[in-house]
């Protein structure tokens, strides 16, 4: 039995995608191979893998003890995408940006969440052959539809009519996650509802904190903010929406399409080149907030497309279901443990 130790501090801070994508990982290797690998947390007992979801200073320190078997770094992000998330200044920043890179080099091998990420890692001084590309995924159990009557309970619960048309948002509230264009088309639509999700899971350093704030603090009528949702109740809020849109300017492979997908919502999100080599075709594309009007307004205007939509965001969800993602893993860690040095 391979002794797998995973460290990460993803769950501390609620609200993150990591945090969501570690838990699913966790509880997919807990249940499917509970007899092959033994799964540790943040230990320094003698493992024969430790996989790396946060890049925790202390967890880097570790790197140099005894024991740690093969190391393995998830790439959930680079520097470049931390860009409007966090506000930091230099030299905070710079010095920052070059222990996340540092991080990632200590690693024996690295997965990313995206592929388009191997080229830039390599550009930054990691071997093209120590990185392997792994898809994020979301289980069934946890997201999927409703029926129409359990979505009209939640809907009139939730205080909304039957007809109203809802747009979800999900992540948390920055100026990288497009919330601003968010806020200016819910402005837009007086008589459609907008829904986000989501809080500051940095405080007061995320980027636009003040202006955002304001806004939270005071929206118009038809946006709600209802704060950070537990992961166990986001299933409500995907099926109560009519079309889930995510205006973020840059993701590796966010876990909120994943969710909204396994739950059959007709999805838009911004036209960005790093989806096309993970989700093209199961989305409509917006090149930015006047693009995004037109598409929610197709959706909403056209059952046929709203129908179709909904039917590729399943197919969506069957393409990275946790079977699939879990016969990678398995052979991914199998390997690894077999690798010397």
């Amino acid at each position: 039995m391979l002794k797998i130790t995973m460290f990460s501090s993803a769950e501390t801070v609620p609200g993150q995608g990591v945090g969501s994508a570690y838990r699913e990982l966790v509880n997919l290797l807990t249940e499917k191979f509970s007899q092959k690998f033994q799964l540790m947390f943040n230990t320094l007992k003698r493992a024969d893998i430790s996989h790396y979801h946060t890049i925790d200073f202390w967890f880097y320190l570790n790197t140099f003890l005894p024991g740690r078997g093969r190391k393995i770094g998830y790439v959930h992000f680079l520097p470049e995408t931390l860009e409007g998330s966090i506000t930091l200044h230099a030299p905070v920043k710079n010095i920052f940006y070059w222990y996340v890179m540092a991080f990632y080099k200590r690693m024996d091998h690295i997965v990313v969440v995206n592929p388009t990420f191997i080229e830039k890692l390599v550009a930054n001084g990691v071997a093209a052959e120590k990185i392997t590309y792994i898809p994020n995924f979301v289980t069934k159990d946890q997201f999927y539809p409703l029926s129409e009557a359990e979505r009209d309970d939640i809907r009139l619960k939730k205080g909304y009519e039957l007809d109203d048309y809802i747009v979800l948002g999900v992540g948390q509230i920055q100026e990288r996650k497009g919330v601003f264009d968010f806020i200016e088309l819910a402005k837009k639509n007086p008589t459609w509802k907008f829904i986000w999700t989501g809080g500051f899971s940095f405080g007061s350093i995320t980027s636009g904190y003040d202006e955002l704030k304001k806004v939270v603090e005071n929206p118009p009528a038809n946006l709600a903010f209802p704060g950070i949702v537990a992961r166990d109740e986001m299933n409500i809020y995907y099926n109560l929406a009519d079309t889930f849109l995510l205006p973020s300017y840059n993701e590796l492979f966010p876990m909120s399409a994943l969710e909204a997908f396994s739950a059959g919502k007709p999805t838009v999100l911004r036209d960005l080149d790093l989806y096309k080599a993970i989700i093209e075709g199961y989305y409509l594309p917006a090149t930015d907030r006047a693009a995004m009007q037109v598409q929610l307004e197709a959706l909403k205007s056209n059952p046929e497309l709203s129908a179709k939509m909904s039917a590729s965001a399943l197919a969506a969800s069957e393409r990275y279901s946790a079977e699939n993602v879990a016969k990678i893993w398995e052979e991914f860690y199998t390997e690894q443990a077999k690798v010397k040095g």
